[in-house]
């Protein structure tokens, strides 16, 4: 998701830091970045000249203390003291105005906004994958969150080429929470033997979905699918209808995350 956020804000023109600690992740990203823009190159979306430049306007940095921005967008793993230390320890280097934006896909942002030093300035800015593709943009407001930073972001996620949809922090904002049940049903399904996972994504694809619910989980990655099952189900008070599948902790007990790891539901 990194990856796909850095795309897109030097697509539409802004000097953009891409930041990892380990710099083999850092030359994978630009090797991926480039594949992207090469791809709409040969298919004529853009020109070469686009291509260096957006390439040019990524800086791609392993030390922490080059990271002044006027907007942080994290999309970091999902444990909440984590997203905490990292928003904290850039704080102290960035101005009073630097925004905080956490790309979670399920964790309580009021929660984060909680612990971070300046919790008036975190919000959520939570983009769908592929990044450069998905034109929704929800920006999350928690309890904390000061008007400024929603309109900014607002502002911002336009600036990019996104739709951006204002909502309130509850758990899986508004698109997880509704696309629970087209995982889960899914899932439930196929635990019970009644159809294989090729029909049902087949199915639904048929009926006007642009992926079917295995390969989706299969291009978001198991881990990050089932630990916002998880993280909905526990904050909406464990209701059975929501209820995680074994299948999914399963495949991320044995390491078949999807994509990314070349095997998920499929092999890729």
């Amino acid at each position: 998701m990194g990856n796909g956020i850095a795309q897109v804000a030097a697509n539409a023109g802004y000097q953009t830091i891409l930041y990892d600690l380990n710099e083999a992740v850092l030359d994978k990203a630009k090797a991926g970045i480039e594949k992207n823009l090469t791809s709409l190159v040969t298919k004529g979306k853009i020109s070469e000249n686009k291509k260096a430049a957006v390439l040019g306007s990524i800086r791609f940095v392993s030390d922490l203390s080059q990271c002044i921005a006027d907007v942080v967008v994290e999309a970091v793993i999902e444990k909440m003291e984590v997203k905490v230390e990292l928003f904290n320890r850039l704080a102290a280097i960035n101005s009073e105005k630097t925004i905080f934006a956490t790309n979670t896909s399920s964790l309580s942002v009021t929660s984060i906004a909680k612990e971070v030093v300046h919790p008036g300035r975190v919000a959520g800015l939570h983009f769908f994958n592929p990044a450069p593709l998905m034109k929704l943009v929800e920006v999350v407001k928690a309890d904390q969150t000061e008007e400024e930073v929603v309109n900014r972001l607002v502002a911002l996620t336009k600036s990019l080429g996104k739709q951006p949809v204002i909502c309130k922090d509850s758990p899986g904002f508004i698109v997880n929470r509704v696309a629970r049940p087209f995982y889960i049903e899914s899932l439930r399904m196929a635990e019970e033997g009644k159809v294989d996972l090729e029909t049902i994504d087949r199915l639904l694809e048929d009926r006007g979905f642009k992926m079917g619910p295995f390969k989706l989980m299969d291009l978001i990655g198991n881990d990050v699918n089932y630990a916002v099952s998880c993280s909905v189900y526990e904050q909406l008070g464990k209701p059975e209808r929501l209820k995680p599948s074994p299948v999914q902790k399963e495949k991320v007990d044995q390491g078949f995350l999807g994509r990314k790891t070349g095997k998920g539901y499929f092999n890729y």
